[in-house]
């Protein structure tokens, strides 16, 4: 096991597990605070992300940063992350074996971080890290604990650009991360 997240950078930089490898500019591991007691997963790097390599920073991410803000989070105080760390082809979900790929270096993140709340961003982060068994549909704002660690999943930003109707669940959503991080004294 790798004991920080530069040694887990530098070993996605060099990554050749799969061919997202062949057409990416930047790997993308994550961006945050180190200690941060709640970690955001999301799907993989788009074009923004690719270039600037960091997560969350294209338009999906300028509408997360402004759920945070209303909300009173501060992306200083969390983790972002995403189960690929390369883009797929035309920002397409990746394929299962992509996912695979990548999972042990998410795993190294939680064990390096140690999150208490991991917000899952959309149906490829639930699925990859809760099972296939789960919707996004079905079990968005509905708290899933697993090895202490409580699950929150809900709608990806992304998915919220293309169905406004979701802004609600999602911010809803949030509202019970946020709760929950004051209840128990996490930074927030």
């Amino acid at each position: 096991m790798v004991s920080s997240l530069e040694e887990v950078n530098d070993i996605v930089k060099k990554c050749k597990k799969c061919n997202l490898c062949l057409n990416r500019n930047n790997t993308v591991l994550g961006v945050g605070n180190k200690d941060a007691d709640i970690m955001f997963i999301g799907e993989g790097p788009g074009a923004d992300e690719d270039r600037e390599g960091e997560p969350f920073v294209g338009k999906a991410g300028k509408l997360m940063n402004q759920a945070f803000i209303g909300l009173g989070i501060s992306r200083e105080n969390v983790y972002i992350t995403n189960i690929v760390k390369c883009r797929p082809p035309n920002n397409r979900t990746p394929l299962k074996e992509e996912a695979n790929a990548c999972l042990d270096y998410l795993r190294n993140q939680v064990m390096i971080i140690k999150p208490k709340i991991i917000v899952l961003l959309g149906n490829t982060a639930l699925k990859n890290i809760l099972g296939d068994e789960y919707g996004i549909t079905a079990s968005r704002g509905k708290w899933i604990t697993k090895k202490n660690i409580k699950y929150m999943p809900t709608f990806h930003p992304a998915a919220l650009l293309r169905d406004e109707s979701k802004k609600i669940d999602f911010w809803n959503d949030l509202q019970l991360v946020k709760k929950e991080a004051e209840e128990n004294n996490l930074k927030i």
